[in-house]
């Protein structure tokens, strides 16, 4: 798949199919829409298009008016969406800068600068609620008579639901707030994970006797947190059992190397013991969260935290030995 920061480049396709939206989490119905738009796409010989924005939408609006509880909490990284938007089959990607001039631009102006002169769309596919413009105020209808006078389609999809459920990032981050893994599992159609690269932190985790891997999460307010069972993959053949916190870690100095960022570290439960102490370091690793063990904690003193962790430890060495199809399953998922 094919990336793009902004739609000036030589390299994009001279048309495509595109649909629009922020993607957050690439869920199951956002997985639905992305079939039917490769399917209209092939049909009409051009690539299949997604356009994204970042920040999300929300989060502009939050930090402007400073009002930073308005906005989302994020599901995924912008890495971890573009890879998703690549397993769906997506031919390119274009991620749109959501700052003061696009938040500010009248709808038609949007249709015409992004959609037919910038994206040259001859297919629009968006959702049943998509809105766009400044103060929203374009609509459905109003894309659908740009798109007959203008020369290309416009569709819209209605919500996917599964079990009588609307599928939908806000219902995905309202299971994470509540560590509700399966059903989070069930609304991706595969467990929720966090992707990046190993960075240094204090290496305190070595220091307690749990030598951790350290991911940064760039949004400030992840749609999960706490202490989580999980798998790790990258690091060797299988993918490696352990526990890992997602947060801030309330328990260390905030002057720490990596104080008031959130980090995902993992202690891997069984350490391939090839990599040595430094053989993680920059490697791109991807780590499943099966199952929350609790919430983040604050501990009274390094002897509590060690103490702490070794529960931790074995709690997840506990869940994983009466689950153990987690530690062996392919993902599966729904036709669609």
């Amino acid at each position: 798949m094919k990336v793009f920061r902004g739609f000036h480049h030589a390299a994009m396709a001279p048309e495509c199919a595109v649909t629009i939206g922020n993607f957050d989490g690439v869920h199951r119905g956002h997985q639905a829409m992305l079939a039917l738009l490769r399917g209209e796409a092939a049909q009409r010989g051009v690539p299949s298009c997604v356009l994204t924005f970042e920040p999300h939408p929300r989060d502009f609006f939050a930090s402007r008016t400073g009002q930073h509880d308005t906005a989302p909490a994020r599901i995924g990284t912008l890495r971890d969406k573009l890879t998703d938007l690549a397993n769906c089959g997506v031919d390119q990607t274009v991620v749109l800068p959501f700052d003061a001039r696009l938040a500010g631009q009248p709808a038609q102006d949007f249709i015409s600068t992004v959609l037919a002169i910038g994206l040259r769309a001859r297919y629009v596919l968006v959702g049943d609620d998509f809105r766009f413009g400044v103060k929203r105020s374009g609509d459905y209808a109003m894309l659908d008579a740009a798109g007959a006078a203008q020369g290309f389609d416009v569709a819209r999809m209605n919500s996917y639901e599964v079990h009588g459920l609307r599928v939908s990032s806000s219902a995905v981050r309202d299971a994470l707030a509540d560590g509700r893994m399966g059903d989070v599992a069930r609304l991706l159609g595969r467990p929720y994970r966090i992707s990046g690269h190993v960075v240094h932190g204090r290496k305190l985790g070595r220091e307690l006797g749990f030598h951790t891997l350290n991911l940064r999460f760039a949004h400030w307010n992840p749609a999960a947190s706490g202490i989580f069972v999980v798998l790790v993959h990258g690091l060797h053949d299988s993918p490696l059992p352990g526990v890992a916190n997602l947060g801030v870690r309330p328990s260390l100095d905030p002057d720490d190397v990596n104080g008031g960022r959130v980090l995902l570290e993992t202690h891997c439960l069984l350490w391939p013991g090839q990599l040595g102490a430094e053989g993680a370091y920059g490697k791109i690793v991807r780590v499943e969260l099966l199952h929350k063990l609790h919430g983040e904690l604050k501990y009274d003193g390094l002897d509590a935290l060690q103490r702490g962790i070794a529960r931790d430890c074995d709690d997840a060495r506990a869940w994983l030995a009466s689950n153990p199809a987690q530690t062996h399953r392919q993902t599966t998922r729904d036709r669609i």
